[in-house]
């Protein structure tokens, strides 16, 4: 089942019939039963979305970061001159994973919006993320594409700039919909993401979730250790595709990110 956030209200596409809900968004996203509800739930027949909203309406959006190798290693070389390089190799290894705030609702950019490239940055990339959807209750009720925007100088500088790398106006993105399921997506399932740059690939680059060091399970058990989340929460998981060193978006350049059985997240860089 695939959930999307639409102006006429929630749509459900359940087999291969789309069906507009009267529940209000909010009121689905906290159901620890989400996915056995919409199972069964009846709605008003309608087409499918042609430009559905951001899933992010009241939740806040939390990231975790170096839980892929290729992150690691990226991370290591951004920060090594500032004296952080080894931070990155000891959370990579350790029990407790690197969870930190990335954004309220109003700096989630819609699917198709444009995102914000900050102006004091010089290196920016994208970080597609598998990112989990959970229930005020803490319980995994699906998945959805993220853009991780980042700054990857500012936070290269001083590990202790990471919120100004990290959030700020416009800097994450979610959708195209909500893959409605209390089951992690399978380990064999691509993430792939483009870079278009006046039309033409200006990068390429695939990983799939085999690569993941961490489980979503216990990515949400630190998330809501000791939290309150009665909203519920998005989880962006961290990516494993990480651009050239001597690549940084420009304003104009579109970013596609797609995650198998979910679908494409295309935003352009403003």
């Amino acid at each position: 089942m695939h959930l999307y956030r639409t102006s006429n209200g929630p749509v459900l596409k359940r087999s291969d019939a789309f069906l507009l809900l009267s529940d209000h968004w909010d009121q689905l996203i906290i159901r620890d039963d989400l996915p056995s509800y919409l199972a069964t739930v009846q709605g008003e027949p309608t087409s499918a979305p042609e430009a559905p909203l951001s899933p992010c309406t009241s939740q806040e959006v939390w990231a975790a970061g170096v839980t892929y190798f290729r992150s690691r290693t990226a991370r290591m070389e951004e920060s090594k001159d500032a004296g952080g390089g080894s931070f990155y190799d000891r959370v990579y290894a350790a029990e407790r994973p690197e969870i930190f705030f990335k954004a309220t609702p109003q700096r989630v950019a819609a699917p198709g919006a444009a995102m914000h490239l900050r102006r004091d940055s010089k290196w920016m990339v994208p970080e597609p993320e598998m990112t989990l959807v959970i229930s005020a209750g803490g319980k995994l009720i699906g998945t959805t594409v993220g853009n991780d925007l980042s700054c990857r100088d500012i936070e290269g500088e001083n590990p202790l700039y990471l919120p100004q790398a990290k959030c700020f106006r416009l800097s994450a993105a979610l959708g195209p919909c909500i893959r409605v399921s209390a089951e992690p997506l399978s380990s064999e399932t691509a993430i792939h993401l483009q870079i278009l740059r006046s039309g033409v690939t200006a990068f390429e680059g695939q990983t799939t979730l085999a690569q993941l060091k961490r489980t979503p399970a216990e990515l949400i058990a630190f998330l809501y250790r000791d939290n309150d989340f009665p909203q519920g929460a998005f989880l962006m998981t961290g990516t494993g595709i990480v651009p050239p060193d001597d690549f940084t978006l420009q304003p104009g350049d579109e970013v596609r990110i797609s995650i198998d059985d979910i679908g494409t997240l295309s935003n352009l860089m403003a």
